[in-house]
């Protein structure tokens, strides 16, 4: 036992979490509440008790002997291998000079503890252990004592790390002043045996006293809970321990159906599923985080990260899960869905799993996913003893009729507007979720759905803007229509990350116009749809030695610098491997076999095969770790590129998107429907109406409407109806407006008894004066 001294250099370092890039995401499937993901060799942050909550930064090794001394991690010399793509049991070999550690990582399925077998080979070498707590989500606060065993505690977190041969010594320190790698760093061996290092940013040291052997981590609210678990392990065999883990995934893998393919693919495939399941929690089932890990986290200490549950990343999971047949699965997140609804019927852009709101924006897409989930489990008879879906999706839809078109943020989380993602998601779950509602409510989603998509190309398509001549077309998508809602596209968009500007929205292009087809709303070969491919394809389209990828948008700033520093709050868009899945889907819709697009998203992968959120498409920059075609420090693996992976891989078998309702492709085989009613709103007002069309006049309240034609001849009042969802409406048949040129009207308020004051005009037979 080292004398009871306190470590020096209190409170320590400012702390950071660690690279993202990691090579392995790994869980057990029993009772156990663990979560690890392993970086450079070492494993990195591990979660308890559930996945929005990381306890401890790393835990890493250092080799030293012959006065020489090596941490493994920046040596970087190492090979990481799990037995099957489904079985994420990490088995890691650093080689170094003269030295040879072998690793293998198992999460206890039977406890909330962390096994660790270890094996060094090497003359006269010894193996220290390094341990960062960073307990309930924070390097700050954090205790941490040496002794037997290293311990660490703060509030109702408390950690213990064990070995089955003990530790000839141990020390607890400060980072960056008193921790054991500082001590290696400046005295070239472990000179330092402090006891104890409280309420700040600490690191722990044990030095194994044999070359072989075991250790546990265990988690509990309590020191002693902690410690009880990480004996109890080691009081098991690590082989029956690693027998009871695999017969888990084993089982698991039984359950899931991938398709046929190269065998490279399958094997992406496997290890795709088994990432996206690895991300679910197990203490509020269903919830599935985006990814366990902190993009560019060895450069903050931010308490959110991607482990938080994002509505659409969970629901695009899901879809994926339901792709390979585990049902149960999809259910379960849409269990979880219904539970953490917000009252108004939206959910949070961002949530802890628990439900705690971390990010309160809206997403008009994060709203309607939860209802094409049910719509599609709906579709296939899959919805079985799931609870509360009617009473969802009348909430939900009542959200979308108050609140859409315009979004306050796009799928990107940046801008407001109209994206055709973001409404194409909208349209397609009103549409393909309607039929939950009662007669009248599911008749006037429909149309106002119609509405919707009717006038996609108003709100988000440029027709011959001042892309048009360089390419030879008649106009194109854009990634977002500004707000409010315009004919002609007139305005600018603001570009975030990228220190101020903004851009004129005829020049701002994205890959969001590919989800209308894959919903089934515009025909792949529609004109305009291939004219934007022209365009993405020319401003978008980065080529890679991995293959080709595509950036969110042209000017994005939401990546590494220019020379390779970590994004910051700005920085510079760099290519998405989810990207490259989303054009193999169109591929597929135009006839073509997407497997190319399979195959370039399996080469953009990390060494353990994780797909990441952002690959390199600059030159490399190796003392940054850069490459073309690899990772960047943003997040990996990111669960939305897995599931991307999985669905292209089973739409390739059958012919057609997961996403792709029923209802939906029917209702809009050929596009928006002929005759659709348009619906005028205070909130968004149009000009001019078709000549086919009807108009349903709304507002919130009940009101009174006077009519007049031409200039106020033949005035006339309507009284407004009750329409579902608490709205009000009069409509105006085509064949009452037929041979007039313009509609002139005004609102009274009946409930308030005044005249609106405004007097609105529309210009009949023109659908954008």
């Amino acid at each position: 036992m080292p004398p009871l001294v306190h470590a020096p250099g209190w409170p320590g370092g400012a702390p950071t979490w660690t690279s993202s890039a990691k090579d392995v995401v790994t869980t057990a499937l029993g009772p156990s509440r663990t979560w690890v993901t392993l970086g450079y060799g070492i494993v990195n942050e591990i979660y308890w008790p559930w996945t929005g909550q990381p306890q401890i930064r790393d835990l890493g090794f250092i080799v030293a002997g012959g006065g020489r001394w090596f941490e493994v991690k920046r040596v970087r010399r190492y090979l990481v291998d799990v037995p099957k793509p489904y079985i994420p049991l990490p088995r890691i070999t650093h080689e170094g000079e003269a030295y040879r550690l072998e690793l293998e990582v198992i999460p206890d399925p039977a406890r909330d503890t962390v096994l660790i077998q270890f094996n060094l080979t090497g003359e006269n070498l010894k193996l220290y252990a390094l341990l960062a707590p960073h307990l309930d989500g924070s390097g700050t606060h954090n205790n941490a004592r040496a002794g037997e065993c290293l311990t660490a505690w703060k509030d109702n977190a408390a950690l213990c790390l064990a070995s089955d041969s003990g530790f000839s010594r141990s020390s607890a320190g400060y980072v960056g002043s008193s921790d054991g790698w500082q001590d290696f760093s400046r005295n070239g061996a472990m000179t330092w045996t402090y006891a104890q290092a409280e309420d700040g940013n600490v690191a722990l040291m044990g030095e194994l006293a044999q070359s072989r052997g075991v250790l546990a981590l265990g988690f509990a609210d309590s020191l002693e809970g902690a410690h009880t678990l990480a004996h109890s392990s080691l009081s098991e065999r690590f082989d029956v321990i690693r027998e009871r883990f695999v017969a888990g995934w084993e089982e698991w893998a039984q359950t899931v159906k991938i398709p046929d393919a190269p065998p490279a693919i399958r094997e992406e495939a496997y290890l795709s599923a088994a990432v996206v399941h690895v991300h679910e929690d197990r203490t509020y089932p269903g919830a599935i985080v985006a990814s366990l890990s902190v993009p560019w986290g060895n450069t903050s200490d931010s308490s959110g990260g991607y482990h938080l549950v994002w509505p659409r990343d969970a629901v695009e999971a899901s879809l994926a899960l339901l792709a390979v047949g585990k049902i149960d699965a999809a259910q379960r997140t849409l269990a979880y869905l219904i539970a953490i609804q917000r009252a108004d019927g939206s959910w949070s852009q961002s949530c802890f799993p628990d439900g705690r709101t971390y990010w309160s924006g809206v997403q008009l897409d994060e709203v309607a996913f939860p209802m094409l989930l049910a719509a599609k489990l709906r579709e296939m008879g899959a919805l079985g003893r799931v609870e509360g879906v009617a009473t969802m999706v009348r909430r939900a839809t009542g959200y979308l009729v108050a609140s859409g078109p315009i979004s306050p943020q796009d799928r990107w989380e940046e801008t407001p507007g109209i994206s055709p993602f973001t409404l194409g998601v909208v349209i397609a779950s009103l549409v393909g979720s309607s039929d939950l509602l009662d007669h009248d409510e599911a008749d006037y989603v429909r149309s106002l759905a119609d509405y919707w998509n009717d006038r996609l190309e108003d709100w988000a398509y440029s027709e011959g803007g001042p892309l048009t001549p360089t390419f030879g077309i008649d106009g194109y998508y854009v990634r977002i229509g500004p707000s409010p809602a315009q004919c002609g596209l007139r305005g600018r968009i603001e570009l975030r990350n990228r220190s101020g500007g903004s851009i004129d929205a005829t020049r701002l292009i994205g890959m969001e116009y590919l989800y209308l087809v894959r919903l089934g709303l515009r025909r792949a070969d529609d004109r305009r749809i291939q004219d934007t491919l022209q365009v993405s394809e020319a401003l978008l389209r980065v080529d890679t030695p991995a293959g080709v990828s595509y950036y969110r948008y042209n000017e994005d700033g939401y990546g590494e610098h220019e020379d390779g520093s970590p994004f910051d709050g700005s920085g510079v868009g760099r290519a998405w491997p989810l990207l490259t899945g989303e054009r193999g889907h169109y591929d597929l819709q135009v006839g073509r076999d997407p497997l190319p697009y399979l195959e370039m998203m399996a080469r953009m992968t990390g060494p353990g095969g994780l797909i990441p959120e952002q690959i390199w498409d600059a030159s490399p920059i190796p003392e940054q770790g850069l490459a073309p075609g690899s990772p960047t420090g943003a997040a990996m693996p990111l669960v939305w590129a897995h599931a991307e992976f999985l669905k292209l891989l089973v739409a390739r078998e059958q012919g057609q998107p997961i996403e792709l309702l029923h209802a939906v492709q029917d209702r809009y085989r050929e596009g928006p429907r002929a005759g659709t009613a348009w619906h005028w709103r205070h909130e968004l007002p149009f000009e001019g109406l078709p000549a086919d069309r009807d108009l349903v006049i709304e507002s919130t309240a009940p009101f009174k409407l006077r009519i007049g034609f031409d200039g106020w001849s033949n005035a006339s009042d309507a009284t407004s109806a009750p329409l579902p969802f608490g709205r009000h409406g009069v409509r105006l048949r085509n064949a009452d407006l037929t041979g007039r040129d313009t509609l002139d009207f005004t609102f009274y308020f009946t409930q308030d008894n005044r005249w609106e004051g405004v007097d609105h005009q529309v210009r009949l037979g023109q659908r954008c004066p």
